[in-house]
């Protein structure tokens, strides 16, 4: 069908991921809701499983629209450049609305919070500790993972190998010092106005992390595999701008909250 077709876009064909992809993260966020409320994995873990099952499947199969069908022409890719933009543009405003919290509470401190800023009894992290490192860590990985892309557009196989690997250890590096950090806290998410702001803004950049390593270990993946060219790489672009995204969140959530707001 798709040889005789007269235009540049691409009809997909029916799959049944968005449907099982829905049902198995409902499947997720009851667990984690279930989780929290009876301290039992089970169904968390089961949901989790699932969804990575289908994250599997469905990459597959757009990979090989792209890759081995040739169906992204360029009129398909920009389309899903946009779609990369937009979907930045929205983790911005997500991102935005946990600043507005943190700020509408540390500027004007009430009376419940004893009218200082951090609250009376939270001791906060001192910002030349680990998050220095970790700030450290993601702008090194900024510069391995734009090392990657030019060395992609040079066609260096080797140096793309190399850089792709650095910023992924770099994502996993930062992953656990992070996970060390709230380990020895000495406050937790329920300790006033504070441990929320700082938990809820924190652990979604976290997982946004989690995220990004991901999908520069896929595409790292990928690149072993053979399946980008120094023409025909989106797949390496969007996860090099998620990249940089998470990377300047970080630089906000560090001088506002760990080192302003301590």
């Amino acid at each position: 069908m798709h040889s005789h077709k007269n235009h540049p876009y691409h009809l997909v064909d029916v799959s049944p991921w968005p449907l099982l992809g829905a049902l198995s993260a409902m499947i997720t966020m009851v667990g984690l809701i279930k989780w929290f409320h009876m301290y039992e994995i089970n169904l968390f873990i089961i949901g989790s499983i699932n969804t990575m099952m289908i994250m599997y499947q469905w990459w597959r199969d757009i990979v090989r629209e792209g890759t081995f069908q040739g169906l992204h022409t360029y009129t398909v890719t920009m389309g899903l450049r946009w779609g990369m933009i937009l979907f930045i543009t929205s983790e911005v405003f997500f991102f935005i609305s946990f600043f507005w919290g943190f700020f509408h509470s540390s500027l004007s401190p009430n009376i419940e919070l004893g009218m200082m800023w951090p609250p009376k009894g939270i001791s906060p992290f001192n910002p030349m500790q680990i998050p220095l490192l970790n700030t450290l860590i993601l702008l090194t990985s900024g510069l391995t993972v734009t090392w990657a892309h030019h060395s992609l557009i040079e066609n260096n196989y080797t140096q793309t190998t190399q850089s792709l690997m650095l910023t992924v250890i770099l994502g996993v590096y930062f992953s656990i010092l992070q996970g060390y950090e709230y380990i020895e806290a000495p406050f937790c998410i329920s300790d006033a106005i504070y441990g929320s702001s700082f938990y809820m803004a924190t652990g979604f950049h976290g997982i946004h992390v989690i995220i990004g390593t991901s999908f520069l270990l896929i595409c790292l993946i990928r690149h072993i595999k053979n399946h980008f060219s120094s023409i025909h790489h989106f797949g390496f672009e969007a996860a090099a701008w998620y990249w940089h995204f998470v990377d300047v969140v970080w630089l906000f959530l560090y001088i506002s909250i760990y080192w302003w707001g301590s």
